[in-house]
């Protein structure tokens, strides 16, 4: 015989079944692991202007490196090592965004290269972009009606 549940019931059972989280280990990696990859994001930055390049070269190569790196450690399964000690240290940086239009196609590449791979790519990024894209064009409308 089935007996129903209240909320208040349920909660306490899943408190007890589920195991403690070690929230304070968890921010410490991501911290430290994310800050990692800003500090890896950085040494590029130093390098590419010791060759004399000017901040927006320098900004755009930088950034195109750290996306390559994020795309790259995706596709040979190391990123998703990283992620599982990193947490939301592994999505801040631009890494992240590579690793999630990497990671749905490298899931979806059996179905081809148009319905999988072209398909899937922007399944996770895809509302990232929508929305910020919306939303500058919305606040440059507002900008410049008020200025």
């Amino acid at each position: 015989m089935k007996k129903n549940l209240s909320k208040k019931e349920y909660a306490e059972i899943v408190k007890r079944k589920s195991p403690p989280s070690p929230i304070i280990r968890d921010v410490c990696y991501a911290f430290v692991i994310g800050g990692l990859f800003c500090v890896l994001g950085q040494a590029i930055s130093s390098v590419i202007k010791s060759f004399g390049l000017g901040k927006e070269d320098t900004a755009a190569i930088t950034s195109a490196a750290m996306i390559f790196l994020g795309a790259f450690l995706t596709g040979i399964g190391i990123y998703d090592d990283i992620a599982k000690y990193a947490g939301g240290g592994s999505l801040v940086p631009i890494t992240g965004f590579a690793n999630s239009i990497v990671s749905p196609a490298i899931e979806y590449k059996t179905e081809g290269q148009i319905l999988g791979v072209g398909a899937k790519m922007f399944t996770i990024a895809g509302p990232v972009l929508v929305y910020g894209i919306s939303a500058s064009v919305i606040y440059g409308v507002i900008y410049f009606f008020l200025k």
